[in-house]
């Protein structure tokens, strides 16, 4: 009997006995078209000489009028589409007793029951305590209360018949109430996902109390101690099957290679099949196991991210006074947080937030001499004009006058956002972040980082909980400390070939002007980068660095957790370009000849998606002497 439709309880303690009654009661196995009425009443009236002299002449179809063969009652409660049929998720002994209470329903009765079923189901009924009213199942061999708020079982409750015992996604803490008095003849021991905790309950596994045990879960439970648990798995005869994926001892990486090196006679591990080249991988590794490391370590990896755009097309030039505009990204990701591990460095704070800004001095070599030469290049004059119409120019000002310093950054500082909710790591966690790139159409990241940690059980929680990537952009303003003198080389250079020029002019005329503007394009051509870099400033004061999150999505960890080595991802932010950014882009780097820029002039252009390349690996032992080498070192 299956128990697996929601029903609503409103009363805390559910026993099973007023379950298994409810579900009796819904079957209806006493009303119409089952049990005995009006509609079948002349079957079972009594057998006098009088009443079995009137029935004998009848044929089976003749019925008294206002009456129902069996027939058609049995098609009342077979038809999918009767009011009478069964409901949603009913088996097969469902089905039989209802058919039973039509054909025969007299022998429906509480002797009957106790000595019919010999398996029965109560899922997902609220029971939480198993009274002694199922010591009533005379020959039950399967108990299955899953999905249930049991916390623990008095054990003497228990039939000594049974063979298989389900209690999954109940509230049991420990098994000891289970330890008291088992079932003698146990071959299925079913606990996933409850909340099993200790190194205590490796004691309540041995052959002392399921000697005839075949096949046990223990998955998605909090059991750590995985020498201590095998310790006593291996007194079990007959244990075939194994199920332990999901605990936090799963996590180490040699678990799988250590449990079936362990457990000689097992067939199958969580799921999978043992092979004999795996045992022989293995050999030996079960006679280490003081020795290994009880920790887990992953293996994250961030590849390339695509799609970002060019945010400085949109800046206005820099004036003499600036501000200079740096940009650059990097993505980060929260991982948990391991109190002897990499996690401490950081104090649980922002591990990249709080990261020194790089030094002045390095911040004047790092500016490109591009942004220099943009009042000289037609096509940023172009860019500059267009960056009053479009979204993201935060600083103010172009290339013509300029408010102060002071007056600038106070501007600016109104103008900053505040950092984004979103990079706030989840609690026990610590954020981490790749190296700070600056633009490109491709930004390889080229990270790889390794986290070992040994509090598995905060560890289970944040694989259950997954992990945020986030896409950065990181822009930094910087003025300089002392304002540059107003008059410069660069332009009493330009004013003397104006005059010279002049000259030519009005002594030779039409040729003369030709070749003055031949002199004049050479010199020109002939200035070096160096003396435009004398009139930079040497000091450069930077503002504080102002973060703006271009895309922000989760990463599932849970497969990890559930035997899954890998988890690789491509996340999708979404297109924040557009083809005019693109081709604004393509027009200042032109000489690259992108072929994702050059596509921006076709008419079925579109401009590609944000996207970051994500990989977390468990780290697993392929053999005994992969493990065996991490000893020796």
């Amino acid at each position: 009997m299956r128990l697996s439709e929601r029903t609503a309880m409103e009363k805390p303690g559910v026993t099973l006995s007023a379950a298994v009654q409810e579900h009796l009661r819904h079957l209806c196995l006493r009303e119409f078209p089952c049990g005995t009425g009006s509609w079948n009443k002349s079957r079972f009236l009594p057998r006098t000489w009088r009443t079995w002299r009137e029935l004998v002449p009848r044929e089976e179809e003749a019925v008294n009028p206002g009456e129902e063969t069996v027939e058609a009652l049995l098609d009342l409660v077979r038809s999918p589409h009767s009011p009478w049929a069964l409901l949603e998720g009913s088996n097969a002994e469902d089905r039989f007793l209802r058919e039973l209470a039509i054909q025969n329903p007299l022998v429906l009765k509480d002797t009957f029951f106790y000595s019919y079923f010999r398996s029965l189901r109560v899922v997902d009924k609220q029971v939480s305590l198993v009274d002694k009213g199922l010591l009533k199942f005379l020959k039950l061999e399967e108990l299955v209360l899953s999905a249930n708020q049991i916390k623990e079982i008095d054990a003497v409750n228990l039939p000594p018949t049974l063979k298989v015992l389900e209690l999954y996604g109940n509230k049991m803490s420990s098994m000891e109430c289970l330890w008291t008095r088992p079932p003698p003849h146990l071959q299925h021991l079913g606990l996933g996902q409850n909340k099993l905790l200790g190194p205590l309950e490796s004691l309540y596994v041995t052959a002392d109390h399921w000697p005839n045990l075949v096949s046990l879960d223990l998955s998605f439970n909090d059991l750590t101690d995985l020498q201590g648990m095998i310790a006593s798995l291996s007194t079990l005869p007959h244990l075939r099957l194994l199920v332990l994926q999901g605990n936090p001892l799963a996590l180490v990486p040699y678990y799988r290679g250590f449990t079936i090196d362990s457990l000689s006679q097992l067939c199958v591990l969580d799921d999978i099949t043992v092979s004999p080249s795996e045992k022989h991988q293995f050999r030996g590794l079960s006679h280490s196991g003081d020795l290994l490391a009880r920790e887990a370590q992953f293996v994250v990896t961030i590849g390339n991210v695509k799609g970002v755009l060019d945010t400085s097309i949109l800046d206005p030039e820099p004036g003499p006074q600036g501000p200079f505009i740096t940009y650059n990204y990097y993505v980060t990701y929260d991982f948990v947080e391991d109190e002897e591990g990499e996690g401490s460095d950081y104090g649980g704070v922002l591990a990249e937030i709080v990261k020194p800004s790089p030094s002045t001095e390095q911040l004047v070599e790092d500016i490109p001499e591009e942004l220099f030469e943009e009042a000289e290049d037609s096509v940023e004059s172009g860019l500059s004009t267009l960056s009053g119409e479009l979204e993201g120019s935060v600083a103010s000002g172009g290339s013509g006058s300029l408010p102060q310093v002071t007056d600038s950054a106070e501007e600016l500082a109104k103008l900053r956002p505040r950092i984004d909710p979103r990079l706030c790591p989840s609690p026990g966690t610590v954020l981490f972040s790749t190296v700070r790139k600056p633009w490109t159409n491709v930004i390889p990241c080229n990270y790889e980082m390794q986290h070992t940690l040994r509090d598995l059980v905060p560890l289970k929680a944040f694989l259950l909980a997954g992990t945020t990537v986030t896409i950065v952009e990181e822009k930094i303003l910087s003025w300089p400390l002392v304002p540059p003198p107003v008059d410069t080389v660069l332009p009493a250079k330009k004013g003397e070939k104006d005059k010279k020029g002049e000259k030519d002019k009005d002594k030779k005329g039409k040729e003369g002007k030709d070749k003055a503007g031949k002199v004049e394009k050479e010199t020109a051509l002939k200035v070096p980068k160096a003396s435009k870099k004398k009139e930079l400033p040497k000091e450069l004061r930077q503002d504080p660095p102002v973060l703006r999150v271009l895309g922000s999505g989760f990463v599932a960890l849970e497969p990890l957790l559930g035997g899954e080595p890998l988890v690789s991802k491509v996340c999708n932010f979404g297109v924040i370009r557009t083809t005019e950014t693109d081709r604004l882009t393509f027009l200042r780097v032109q000489e690259e000849k992108e072929k994702s820029a050059v596509a921006a002039y076709n008419g079925d252009y579109q401009p590609q998606p944000l996207t970051v390349e994500v990989q977390i690996r468990l780290n697993q032992h392929l053999s005994a002497e992969e493990a065996l080498r991490e000893i020796s070192l």
